[in-house]
């Protein structure tokens, strides 16, 4: 039988000492890293970390048609300014609003201030295909100016603004439905609108913080002078 022809590697000695290295960094990132200054925090909880703007309620079907509905989301952002306003938020299909969202293309994101959070968590416990909201919680339903979905026009409510499905690219994926607003209203009682209404923002864990006292830095803030009023 012939000798076994003995194998020559291809790969240099450079080459192979930066494999080592490689291996290695990949070995020392999987460990958990300790600093003096910082702790190291859970992947899972990032959310809380990051937890968008204020608590809000979603409207969706049509008011006329009675087949309205509201629900409570802490999931969303701002994306444009304007030409037009943009808003991402996330519904997804465990959401009775999904459908309606879905089906007419259009809802109401009413934002409730710190006066009303207790309902608005208990709007979120519960399920509109389970229960009328509206009659539970003592909710008063406005027709809306642009869209079929009402407005929410108790005392306790800073805003609402309706708007209209812009963009469905990320909604299969993500559940991330991008929002154009197309009319918005206030509360013109100026202890309960946009300047003395406090929100309530969702820390992700079932606590709340609610906005305190302002910071005005728009003198110092020259580069976005356009965005003040």
């Amino acid at each position: 039988m012939p000798p076994k022809k003995r194998r020559v590697s291809t790969t240099s000695h450079a080459d192979s000492e930066q494999q080592t290295k490689s291996s290695k960094g990949e070995q020392e990132h999987d460990q958990p890293e300790t600093h003096t200054k910082l702790t190291s925090y859970r992947l899972d909880h990032v959310y809380r970390l990051i937890e968008p703007g204020p608590v809000l309620l979603v409207t969706t079907g049509s008011l006329k048609d009675g087949t309205h509905n509201i629900m409570t989301i802490g999931f969303h952002m701002m994306i444009q300014h304007s030409g037009p306003a943009l808003i991402g938020a996330c519904i997804g299909p465990w959401d009775a609003s999904y459908s309606l969202l879905k089906q007419n293309k259009e809802c109401v994101l009413a934002i409730p201030s710190v006066d009303m959070a207790e309902t608005v968590v208990d709007i979120g416990n519960c399920s509109g295909e389970e229960v009328y909201k509206w009659t539970k919680f003592g909710l008063e339903a406005l027709r809306a100016s642009k869209v079929k979905a009402p407005l929410v026009g108790n005392a306790s409510v800073i805003a609402n603004v309706e708007c209209v499905v812009e963009d469905t690219k990320l909604v299969g994926a993500y559940n991330l439905w991008v929002l154009r607003a197309v009319k918005a209203w206030s509360n013109p009682d100026e202890k309960k609108g946009r300047e003395g209404g406090k929100m309530f923002h969702h820390r992700g864990d079932g606590t709340f913080v609610v906005d305190g006292e302002k910071l005005d830095l728009r003198e110092r803030m020259v580069k976005w002078q356009e965005f003040q009023d």
